[in-house]
């Protein structure tokens, strides 16, 4: 194995100016991802200049078999924690041969919508607050928890420190850096309500940009899991029960919210949101309703309502901002599987462009 570490961890800036990209997008199922490494001459630091792909939309969901080629389009370059050196991560997006985005592109329509002149105008901000729980790969049941059993119950866990409060914290903590080596604005971590569920946050990030981030640090996520042997899980409610699930609670402010007067600013656009409940509500995650319960820091998914500091409403408002007459809201109904173009520009579309 030593040998095999000391070839993986070459570096092969000693030896050659070529570098290894590694293009990864979203599959057919709205939520995996796929990626495949290709040899290019020199280190590129712009998306537009790196060469479009092809792969095999038969096998990911995405393309009959009779006419299968999907064509990936270059969007963001990370720095390559695994590989290091020169070499990058590169978020792409899918699109057909002709140039049409494929139905599962979805940030291709939010690319749109971040680029209107309204809302460029007002610098949209985000901070998204990503649970997910790490499962026993043989056996699909939260690490630190019996087979087939129960941990005590919740209290001890959140943010909790002990070998028997915090479990996985060495892939969490190895996320945590390579997110920082990659160049994404990771901007903490922490445990979570239930045993085996952990959180990170992104941002604060302007835009589309916050999309890609945090599809990245996914995949980040996904590969350290895959090393370390445990299963990755973005299911809203992971175990049924008296147990928290698991949401992507995210942090908005426009420049006119961050502004002197910005909490009217807030209070219009939480008008605006909760005209259009139903709508968000369908394209906030599949299996939210097991979450969105009105229990577990959770509002009743059927209700839109929000407050002051109530992590069991729809739309937090902070203390800081009340006080300040100014900042950011929180939207803590999107789940923990969302997809953050989907969310981020819906939310962006509804505040910002919604004219009641």
């Amino acid at each position: 194995m030593s040998l095999l570490d000391g070839l993986i961890n070459l570096n092969l800036t000693d030896t050659t100016e070529k570098i290894i990209a590694e293009y990864i997008w979203i599959d057919g199922s709205g939520l995996g991802l796929r990626s495949k490494a290709r040899t290019l001459p020199g280190p590129v630091t712009d998306p537009a200049k790196l060469p479009k792909w092809n792969y095999d939309g038969s096998s990911t969901d995405q393309a009959p078999g009779d006419d299968s080629e999907v064509i990936v389009y270059p969007q963001a370059i990370f720095k390559d924690p695994f590989r290091r050196g020169n070499n990058i991560l590169v978020m792409c997006d899918a699109y057909t041969p002709a140039g049409e985005p494929i139905p599962t592109n979805k940030r291709f329509n939010a690319a749109k919508i971040f680029s209107h002149p309204d809302v460029l105008a007002e610098e949209p901000w985000y901070g998204i607050e990503q649970e997910y729980t790490l499962l026993q790969k043989d056996v699909k049941w939260p690490i630190g928890w019996p087979v087939g059993g129960f941990p005590g119950p919740q209290g001890p866990y959140y943010c909790g420190v002990g070998a028997d409060k915090a479990f996985g914290r060495d892939i969490v903590d190895a996320h945590y850096k390579a997110c920082l080596y990659a160049g994404i604005n990771i901007s903490g971590i922490n445990g979570e309500v239930m045993p085996g569920q952990w959180e990170f946050q992104v941002g604060p990030v302007v835009g589309i940009s916050a999309g890609d981030q945090l599809w990245m640090a996914r995949y980040i996520l996904e590969r350290i899991t895959e090393i370390a042997g445990a299963v990755l899980s973005f299911d809203p409610k992971p175990v049924q029960g008296d147990w928290n699930g698991a949401g992507a609670h995210t942090n908005y402010s426009t420049k006119s919210m961050r502004n002197d007067g910005g909490l009217d600013v807030i209070k219009k656009a939480i008008e605006k949101l909760g005209s259009r409940h139903k709508e968000h509500i369908s394209a906030y995650g599949k299996g939210n309703e097991r979450r969105l319960t009105g229990r577990h820091e959770t509002a009743d998914i059927n209700t839109f309502s929000w407050g002051v500091a109530n992590r069991g409403a729809s739309i937090r408002v902070g203390r800081d901002t009340e006080k300040a007459g100014k900042g950011y809201f929180e939207d803590r109904r999107p789940a923990s599987n969302m997809d953050p173009y989907v969310v981020t520009s819906m939310i962006a579309e509804t505040t910002i462009l919604l004219k009641l």
